[in-house]
């Protein structure tokens, strides 16, 4: 994935792996620590809500350095999510704040925050999809994959809320069938690393055999972003895909009680569903017919260069 999205060879990796929320937060702790005591940076930037993004915060923080943090604002307001624990604690720390959208500035404002610790620009996930477009629409759908563009739905599911619990999952399974059976149209589904044990349970591989579902390995960032823009709808779980279908235009189905990205309701192609009104909601989106992509403000693929920018006015403007 680094050479995919031309990352820089990476100086130091901290070698933390998977484990629980405890031992993994606390493991990066430990080794970012000693990092940051060795180097001394004049700076720290921690991305998105992930336990690397408060465990590196938080370590920074309490060494007296200054930390911003990169994609922030963002609120589900369900505590249940661990994600949200993890937005609300890194914000709440940083000398920085950069939003991906304005409705994240008015939060972060309500929180007391100060205004002049916020920047607005824009959303970082939507520069990668700009600068890799080209080559996501070099891939020919139907050789790769021998599906044909717009006929076929799209699906992901890893969160621990819709695939940890067998029942759950299954129901969704079930309404998967009716969106095949009604549609006329196969699944495609990359299975997720943490879905893999609930897709080999008996009564859900009985689904998966007698419906058109199409399983893949999870797939390269360019392979996968090609098989969203040429589906004709997206079911998922995801955060992030919710933004770049919002990019996209296409209609987005997320199976979740809330967003942290209410924008892409408001401005863009997302739905909130359970599985229980899954279907019928597809139903009246289609048949609105095709709504055309329009992102919100900043979501045009220079949000790094505005990061750069703002780094530049508070930390070493020529007039200082």
């Amino acid at each position: 994935i680094l050479d995919e999205l031309g990352i820089p060879v990476i100086q130091t990796n901290l070698n933390v792996g998977s484990g629980s929320h405890a031992v993994q937060t606390a493991t990066i702790m430990m080794r970012y620590e000693a990092h940051c005591l060795e180097h001394r940076p004049d700076l720290v930037i921690v991305v998105g809500d992930v336990n690397s993004t408060i465990a590196c915060a938080l370590t920074a923080k309490k060494l007296g350095l200054q930390v911003a943090h990169l994609e922030s604002g963002l609120r589900s307001r369900d505590l249940g999510m661990p994600e949200e624990i993890n937005r609300l604690l890194t914000d709440r720390i940083s000398d920085v704040l950069w939003t991906p959208s304005r409705d994240a500035d008015e939060n972060l404002a309500a929180e007391g925050v100060d205004r002049k610790k916020i920047s607005f620009v824009g959303n970082l996930m939507i520069d990668s999809l700009v600068r890799l477009k080209p080559r996501i629409d070099s891939i020919d759908i139907q050789e790769n994959f021998g599906l044909k563009p717009h006929q076929y739905a799209l699906l992901t599911l890893h969160r621990p809320s819709n695939v940890d619990e067998p029942e759950r999952f299954l129901r969704i399974m079930r309404e998967m069938e009716r969106v095949v059976t009604e549609l006329e149209r196969p699944i495609v589904f990359p299975v997720h690393p943490r879905t893999r044990s609930m897709v080999e349970r008996p009564e859900v591989r009985e689904i998966l055999e007698r419906s058109h579902f199409l399983l893949f390995e999870p797939l390269s960032y360019v392979k996968f972003m090609a098989l969203v823009q040429a589906s004709q709808l997206l079911i998922t779980d995801s955060g992030g895909i919710q933004e770049e279908t919002t990019f996209l235009g296409i209609p987005c189905f997320t199976l979740r009680a809330n967003t942290e990205r209410p924008i892409t309701i408001l401005e863009g192609t997302n739905h909130l569903v359970e599985p229980e009104n899954l279907m019928s909601t597809i139903r009246k989106s289609l048949a609105a017919g095709p709504r055309k992509a329009h992102p919100p403000q900043y979501w045009d693929g220079q949000s790094a260069a505005r990061v750069v920018e703002d780094l530049f006015s508070r930390y070493w403007r020529t007039d200082a």
